[in-house]
């Protein structure tokens, strides 16, 4: 047998049930009524979209720590790679509002992402929102406001490089 099985993870099981247990307290202390309203928000800013290549309309909402919300949409430029993300155009809001100055750093608790797809954020998202979360709750709804997925950022991004790290 290789020793570099040795490496591989064997506790992901308990792992993934200690973060539906960290998700469900979230969700209950968020509450229902502010996880809907997250989403009527990245619904109406998703009709902003600036999408003339992709016609891939996203919008985004967070909710920070100080209990404002904050939202965005995507808007592309020719050279794909440098366009505007909804995640990343939500969280970068925040910042310029103030939103570090009234919660620090770690400011992001929930983030709403609306559209057409099966998918959460892209990993350039996920990074963005990791700079600003230790943890947080992500979720996924379609334009009608039907939620496709509930689950938290470290479900989506195990092993992230966080500030933490440049921190040892």
């Amino acid at each position: 047998m290789s020793k570099l099985l040795s490496f591989i993870p064997n506790d992901w099981t308990k792992q993934y049930d200690k973060e539906r247990a960290w998700l469900e307290n979230q969700i209950t202390d968020i509450g229902d009524a502010v996880v809907k309203k997250l989403i009527r928000e990245a619904t109406k800013v998703r009709d902003n979209a600036y999408t003339p290549y992709s016609k891939y309309h996203v919008g985004a909402a967070i909710l920070t720590a100080s209990g404002r919300i904050y939202s965005s949409c995507n808007a592309e430029v020719v050279s794909w790679s440098e366009s505007d993300h909804a995640e990343q155009s939500t969280v970068t809001k925040a910042v310029s509002e103030g939103e570090i100055k009234r919660s620090g750093r770690k400011f992001v608790r929930a983030i709403a992402v609306v559209h057409d797809g099966d998918s959460g954020p892209c990993g350039r998202c996920r990074q963005v929102i990791a700079e600003h979360a230790n943890n947080t709750v992500i979720v996924v709804a379609k334009p009608n406001g039907k939620i496709f997925s509930i689950v938290s950022l470290k479900m989506l991004l195990p092993l992230a490089f966080t500030p933490g790290d440049l921190e040892k």
